[in-house]
Parts: structure tokens; sequence; C-alpha cells
């Protein structure tokens, strides 16, 4: 069985024990935090007796920790690629090698999974030292050897799989936040599973899942005798370096479920994770218990690289208490950052983090996210030098986060803007409706002559009353092909101009090829045939101008996505 995994999930545990369980567990360990603050170790990681060993298997690294009272034994393989290294046009590249690494193990009454994150991928098993290197071996042989016979039916699955996964409440803050690449594609359809080759498949899978950009680990003293994790040599992957699509923050955009949904950006740290418990804690007591405005109201602090966090925070609201989630959303973070935080609210937090280092086996319990801070660089701790840091975080500690998070926020709330809290939109358009017209050939639309679109050498730009939306060919993440002859343009910046014949007057095959020629080739999609009823026509032309162009607008869905 498999599963791909958008980012991690959303619990907060101290920088120090993984949520996933060390032993008889299936679910991958992709959402576990990870221990620690400060700069990267050599080795990127401590030894301690009796807690965490270090070794080597076959050139990767491997960490070692023992369990009591027998049981399962439970490993798992990282790696150091995951969505955020793809393109928009390659999106599921890594998902799709996964898959078929795993293809030959079939059905099988052995616990193991494999998860696709933003900058890992993790394979686990949990079963008899047999069956450990029984599936950790067959892994490494099918990376060495994928079984590309399968590729045509493993993109259908996927696409299948991903037609059926659920998206979370937070799904498009990532490409308001950093665009169509990087951190950003995780809010994206996999437009690999399209077209993806099977010689694109092996290069991915040679260049990334390689001996250097893995770590090992496993629940026990000794290495299980028989392991062969045999992979061709690379390099240790650095980790994608941040992109940004908002100019300012804090930034807001209307819309979605109908809650608010909140991310920032904080530095790694003890602080950090402690105030995301008591944020989630404090919005639950005053959206949930005292308010009876919300149902959920959590928050979960979220590793992102070596050095940095998303904190994301949620409630979800009737459409008639929208607006009193909203005002008691923002009056929460506000009392934070004022510093309004009481002694026993850290220390509630404070208790909770500490017993997570009372459990048995605390050492293979913190495997995953040990190997997955060598990993990526991040310094391991122990579980002492864990709870000093937990034991010297104040109030203050707690403010400064706040404030932290609260400069770099971006907010989405239902109906009406936040710029009374002092958020500003972001962007809906590149650039406002009046000034130079584009250079290119204009077309008009076929639905009011308010909107045109202009096909130039550079660009293409799509004018409207309230703005315009350009994108640009050397600056397309990718365009999606349609054999009916639209185009969809999609920025890096993750603004979208779709270029439909059908909706614009003289847009022939000629100005079309422009396009096609000036777009790069990796970044083309090629589109399965749309329905008729999917291609869109022009608005009947009545009613006001005003009248008109919204309603082009509405047909035409500009902004980003």
């Amino acid at each position: 069985m498999t599963q791909q995994t958008d980012g991690p999930a959303a619990t907060t545990t101290p920088e120090g024990i993984s949520t996933a369980p060390a032993s008889g567990s299936t679910a991958p360990a992709s959402g576990s935090t990870a221990p620690g603050s400060g700069a990267a170790t050599v080795d990127g990681a401590s030894t301690a007796p009796g807690f965490i060993t270090e070794t080597e298997v076959d050139r990767i690294p491997a960490l070692l920790a023992p369990t009591s009272g027998g049981g399962p034994v439970t490993a798992g393989l990282y790696f150091r690629v995951g969505a955020a290294d793809e393109t928009l046009a390659t999106a599921g590249l890594t998902h799709l090698v996964e898959h078929l690494a795993l293809h030959r193990h079939g059905v099988s009454d052995l616990h193991y999974n494999g998860s696709t994150a933003a900058t890992h991928t993790h394979f686990v098993v949990s079963g008899t030292a047999e069956e450990v290197v029984a599936y950790l071996n067959g892994v490494c042989a099918s990376l060495r050897d994928l079984p590309v016979e399968r590729l045509a039916t493993e993109r259908e699955i996927l696409r299948t799989e991903q037609a059926g996964r659920g998206r979370g409440p937070n799904h498009q803050l990532p490409l308001w936040r950093y665009g169509a690449r990087g951190y950003g594609l995780v809010s994206y359809p996999e437009y690999g599973t399209l077209h993806l080759t099977a010689d694109a498949v092996r290069d991915w899978a040679a260049t990334w899942f390689t001996r250097d950009n893995a770590v090992l680990w496993i629940t026990g003293d000794t290495v299980p005798e028989g392991l062969d994790l045999t992979l061709p040599a690379g390099r240790r992957q650095p980790l994608p370096v941040p992109t940004s699509a908002l100019p300012v923050t804090p930034a807001y955009l209307t819309g979605g479920s109908g809650g608010v949904v909140l991310d920032g950006i904080v530095r790694r740290s003890t602080a950090a994770a402690l105030f995301a418990e008591v944020l989630s804690r404090a919005l639950f007591t005053d959206l949930r218990q005292k308010g009876g405005y919300s149902y959920t109201a959590d928050c979960g602090y979220h590793p992102r690289d070596a050095d940095h966090a998303t904190i994301t925070a949620f409630a979800d609201a009737l459409p008639q208490k929208q607006d009193a989630v909203v005002g008691g959303f923002i009056d929460v973070l506000a009392r934070l950052r004022a510093g309004t935080i009481a002694e026993a609210e850290l220390d509630s937090a404070r208790a909770k983090f500490l017993k997570q280092y009372e459990i048995p086996d605390v050492g293979a319990a913190a495997l995953p996210s040990y190997a997955l801070n060598m990993l990526t660089g991040h310094e391991n701790l122990t579980p002492d030098e864990h709870r000093a840091l937990l034991a010297d975080v104040t109030v203050e500690d707690l403010r400064d986060v706040a404030r932290e998070l609260y400069d770099s926020a971006l907010i989405q709330v239902p109906g009406r803007g936040v710029d009374w809290a002092g958020f500003t939109e972001a962007p809906q358009w590149s650039g406002p409706s009046f000034g130079p017209e584009p250079l290119g050939t204009v077309h008009r639309s076929r639905a009011s002559d308010a909107v045109s679109l202009a096909v130039g050498r550079e660009a293409v730009t799509l004018t409207t009353p309230r703005g315009r939306i350009s994108v640009r060919y050397d600056a397309c993440a990718a365009m999606r092909v349609y054999p009916d002859g639209a185009r969809h343009l999609i920025g890096f910046d993750a603004f979208v101009v779709e270029v439909e014949p059908t909706l614009y007057a003289k847009l022939t095959p000629d100005r079309m090829a422009v396009i096609d020629a000036a777009v790069p080739a990796t970044a083309v999609v090629p589109m399965p045939e749309r329905d008729p009823d999917e291609i869109p026509q022009p608005a009947a032309r009545r009613g006001g101008l005003k009248g008109r162009a919204l309603g082009v607008l509405r047909s035409l869905r500009p902004g980003r996505g």
C-alpha cells in the first residue's frame, strides 16, 4: 500500500520526538517534527549510550535504537527528494518512482508503506527481521531497475488516487505564498502523471534515489543480517530555496471552504513549537468552548527545512458564524502578539511536551525525526538537552514567536477582507488595467469589448476592467495544451492566462503557433481531450458593458491557480 502526503500532518510535537510509533505501525513519518534548533553538525546526529547509535549500511548512514519487550522490527529509508524538487510540468515524478519501487511487493500481509512529502520520500516497514530485510532489499532493487513496463498503469493509478484524495483547508496557501514552483507545488495537481516517460522516471531515480541522498533507521541494537541496500553513488541534495509570490506580509486572500486558515514562517525552535501548542489551545478555548463558533480550532507546527518551520492554524465556521470566527481568530493572535499569555498556558503546553520524553523506548520513537534531521542538516539533541530547552522557554519567547508569525502571515478568510487587522490583500492581478498597451496582436473578447488578450513575442496578457494578468514565456511554470487548440499558461508567480480560441476574435492557429514556439518544451503538459461542454463559449452580448465584462471574467476564472 502506498500513500502520498502533501505535507506534514497537522500535529504539534516538541522539537525532538516523532509522532510515528517506533514499531507496529504502517503510518508514514512524514508529519513528524524534528529535534533541536541551531546550526547543523557535521554528521547531523548525536549519539548517546542507550539512546541512538549511528552506523552505516552499504555506505548509507543508519540510526539504531533498542526497544524493550520484543515485538516487531520497524525500519524506514528516507530519501531527500519530494514534490518541492520537481517542476509544475513534472509534478508527481517522485510519487511515480515511489509507486514503481513498491510494485513488486504486490499483495502482502506485511505492514509497509511509502510516502512522498514536499522534501522527502519515505519507505517504512514493520515486521520480523527477515520481513524488514526482504522489503528494504526489494525497494532498493526496484530503485536500481524500475519496472517501467508498469509506467502507463501506475500513471493511471496515481491520477485515480489524486482524484479521490481529500484536500486540507490550507491547500491553496502554498501556491499563494511560494508561487507555482518549489514549496508551492503541493497545491497543484500532479501534471507529470499525464505525460512522463520511462527515461524521465529512470533519470530522476538515478539522480535523487542514491546512497548519498538517503538515511536509514531501524529499531533494534543491530542491523538485521542479509540487508542489501546497494544503490548508485550520488550526492546529498540541498533543500529547495524558498521562493515568494507575496510582495508584502502579513497578507490575506478571500474565499475557501468557509473557515479561517492562517500560516506563517518562523525560525525552528522549541519556543516556536510550544507557541503552536499554546495558540491551538487558545483558539479551541475561545472559538469552540466559549464562543461556540467552531467545531474544529487547531494549530500545527511543521518543520519546512533545516532552519524554518511553518505554523498553520485553522478554525471552521458555518456561514452565519463566519464573521465571528474571523474576529475571534484574529483577536486570539493579537492577544498573543501583545504578550498577554498566562504562565499557566505555557506550563500546560510544556508539561504535554515533557510527557513525550517519559514514554518507553524514547530513542526508538525519535528515530524517524532524527533520521530526517540528519537528511536535511538540522542538529539532533539528546532528550536531556531538549528538556533543558523546554525549561528555558519564557512567556516573552512566546510573544516574540507570535510577532514573527504575524509578520510573515498569510490568512485566508471567507467573505470580506481583513485590512482592518493590518493585513494587505495578496495581489489578484499582475498589474493595473491602465498603462501602455501590451505588445503583440490584440484579440478582443467575443463577449465584451472591455476584455482583450494580447499575444506577444515575450508574453501573453489578459486585460480586463479590473486589472491585467501577464505570463512571460520564459517564466512559464507549465502550459496545459488541449487538443481543441486551447493553451493555459501558468506563471512562476501562479498567475494563469487561459488562451481559449473560442473566446477571442482572430485568435488563429498562426497566433497560437507563436505561443507554442516561445514556451519552453519542458513546460508543456499535454492534456486529454475535453468534453464539448467543458470548452468555454462566449457569454451572450447583452446588458451593460460592466455586466458583460464581469460575465467574461467569471467564464475565464482569472487569477492564480
